[in-house]
């Protein structure tokens, strides 16, 4: 799907990059009823994202559990997005047929290119739409960085080489998945709301505990971000509270989830701050759900809701796809 002329041209363009471009526009549409104009509506779809992609701007397509027709081999585990402990999901701010996701250089590019691409598209009607960006964002030792509305600087847990993240957030062969979907993505989108005024009235000491890093990445003990967390030598969690959110997500960290975040903060004024929060894996039960169930009962679950998002499939590059779920 892309035309970017770059080392990474052949990368899909949710995976292309350490760091993903810093603004992003994620919609959410619901398609008309009728395998004809749905077929016509994804491959309109396919088209209106290829179009735009490249350059200043990475977008893609991720198809919900409704894009798929009926007689489709469908990814295992393609289903609508439960509601988790304490979620509050809106259903107006939930789910969808398709997931358009347009990241750019400035937010106006992500706009226009949105825009653009929405004006494509026949026979759909939108569902959700969020705006983000990435604060502070940058690379360093080979990871995407930026900082979240709580003021950490997030992205550490992620893998350090294109590699790394084409195994932990692609499809492979022998899991069981159709062979077009072989090489796509299972995408998590999360629009979690965050206390930030809650927050910031505690010290930056109980911020981090409640964390389970200091805010510069640094692991509680002083191991620096860059190296695995000591877990082992703190079993009561005396330095490193054993409901710290890092050490909930990945209690071991010989053993990181399989999954790749990039997720982006959101601003809809001062009552209705947070994270959109978007993890790729190859495995959704493997990587974002095992990490979810860890999490319950964490310090930080008290400064969170969720109240929105989906699961959605971003297919393999190239069109095979769009073959094998509109030629029956």
């Amino acid at each position: 799907m892309s035309n970017n002329s770059s080392d990474q041209q052949d990368v899909p363009a949710h995976l292309r990059g350490a760091a993903p471009l810093p603004y992003a526009t994620v919609i959410a549409i619901d398609l008309t009823s009728g395998s004809k104009r749905r077929g016509e509506t994804l491959s309109a779809a396919y088209h209106a994202v290829a179009a735009i992609d490249g350059g200043k701007i990475a977008a893609w397509l991720a198809l919900g559990e409704g894009a798929l027709p009926s007689w489709a081999d469908r990814p295992r585990n393609l289903r609508r997005m439960p509601s988790f402990a304490g979620d509050v999901l809106d259903p107006a701010q939930s789910h969808g047929d398709l997931l358009l996701q347009i990241t750019g250089s400035s937010a106006r590019a992500a706009r226009q290119a949105a825009e653009q691409a929405l004006r494509a598209l026949p026979q759909q009607h939108l569902r959700w739409r969020a705006d983000g960006t990435r604060p502070e964002n940058r690379t360093e030792d080979g990871r995407g960085l930026s900082r979240n509305p709580f003021h950490f600087t997030e992205g550490h847990g992620n893998p350090a080489t294109t590699a790394e993240i084409t195994e932990r957030a692609t499809v492979r062969v022998g899991q069981g998945e159709p062979s077009w979907a072989v090489g796509g993505s299972y995408q998590v989108i999360r629009v979690i709301r965050l206390a930030t005024d809650f927050w910031d009235r505690d010290s930056v000491h109980e911020q981090e505990r409640i964390t389970g890093r200091r805010r510069n990445g640094r692991w509680l003990d002083g191991t620096p971000s860059t190296e695995r967390a000591a877990f082992a030598t703190d079993p009561h969690g005396k330095i490193t509270p054993l409901d710290a959110h890092v050490r909930r997500a990945t209690p071991n960290p010989r053993t990181p989830a399989p999954m790749v975040r990039r997720s982006y903060n959101y601003d809809r004024g001062p009552d209705d701050q947070g994270l959109i929060f978007s993890c790729f894996q190859g495995d959704l039960e493997k990587g974002f759900e095992a990490v979810q169930r860890r999490l319950q009962g964490e310090a930080m679950a008290k400064y969170t809701l969720t109240t929105g998002g989906g699961y959605f499939f971003v297919p393999p590059p190239g069109d095979a796809w769009l073959r094998a779920l509109t030629q029956k």
